[in-house]
């Protein structure tokens, strides 16, 4: 076969020198006008530091575990990412992360805690927006905040059943983006309280849509998975269907991302609430359902999201990031 056209035998392009004239030609029209407009062009200088794969400066990908979905959104595990990169990478777009967490009825004693670890482990070094969902607020702890911290609480009614503040969850979030959570942060996080943060959460989870993987399915097949089965409700998944089965308690997103998810998963639990059916598993039912249809565009490893006491300490897990705080639930829901 002989040489491909517009090709010397060695592989160098015929017309190389071409665009480099056709490049520096450009280059000199923008110098030319922006100096005739009297506007010269200014560039945003970042300095980064100087990273050496050799060094260890840059993540090595993980082979003991899955690190890529088939729809190749990144699975977020220790060992996978640079976080002085994307710390900065952050810093430059001054970005405003806003968390949510419903402190309801006797689920308030979680919330000293929370806050407090999240001081200590959460998006360190970058703003962020602590939104406290209570029908207590005179009861909210005060703890100490870091620089460009907030803290603001929002006043909501109770539920008689903790199933009710789970699947309300959904309708406050959607409400609140449109209200004020679009025009004072740029992402949202939205957790459980009965929690705790263990060890570093930061930028390294911010995405459009992200899900974290429920620790007690990370491994099992999706047959396994306690999706909602019944076909009547909005929820519903085929046993031949599923990507993953993501935990209720730890999802965000850009804030219109989030908007969108939280405003179709209370639609979905109307549709149910009209056709006299509760999802299985509530609102992480609805959430798993709208994920299979709207793919996360990243997703969080059960580092994320861990059940030590239940679960132990897989060698696969490298760290524990947030983790469940010791309780009897019984005792705490029907309080």
């Amino acid at each position: 076969m002989g040489p491909t056209p517009g090709y010397h035998l060695a592989g160098k392009p015929q017309y190389c020198s071409l665009r480099l004239v056709a490049f520096l030609l450009i280059i000199l029209l923008f110098v030319f006008f922006g100096e005739a407009a009297g506007k010269p062009i200014s560039l945003h200088v970042v300095t980064l530091p100087r990273y050496s794969v050799f060094k260890g400066h840059l993540p090595i990908s993980r082979k003991d575990v899955l690190v890529l979905t088939p729809w190749l959104a990144p699975i977020v595990w220790e060992g996978t990412f640079n976080i002085d990169i994307l710390n900065e990478q952050f810093r430059v777009q001054n970005v405003t992360i806003g968390l949510t967490v419903f402190a309801i009825k006797k689920y308030m004693v979680f919330l000293k805690l929370f806050l407090e670890t999240a001081e200590e482990h959460f998006m360190v070094g970058h703003k962020v927006n602590y939104y406290v969902f209570t029908d207590r607020p005179a009861d909210v702890p005060r703890v100490p905040l870091r620089g460009g911290r907030r803290l603001l609480v929002l006043e909501v009614p109770g539920a008689a059943r903790w199933q009710d503040v789970s699947m309300r969850r959904m309708e406050m979030i959607g409400s609140f983006c449109a209200q004020r959570f679009l025009r004072e942060v740029d992402f949202l996080v939205c957790a459980d309280v009965d929690m705790r943060f263990r060890d570093h959460v930061g930028v390294e989870i911010l995405s459009q849509l992200f899900g974290t993987l429920h620790p007690g399915f990370y491994g099992a097949a999706r047959e396994a998975f306690t999706y909602e089965r019944r076909p009547q409700s909005r929820a519903h998944i085929p046993r031949d269907q599923g990507d993953f089965y993501y935990m209720g308690a730890f999802f965000g997103g850009s804030v219109a991302e989030v908007h969108r998810l939280t405003t179709a998963c209370h639609q979905a639990m109307m549709a149910d609430w009209a056709n006299g059916i509760e999802a299985v598993w509530h609102d992480e039912s609805h959430l798993n359902r709208y994920l299979l249809d709207h793919k996360p565009t990243k997703v969080l490893s059960p580092e994320y999201m861990w059940d030590e006491q239940l679960l132990g300490w897989p060698a696969i897990m490298k760290k524990l990031r947030y983790v469940a705080v010791p309780k009897d639930h019984q005792e705490i829901r029907h309080r």
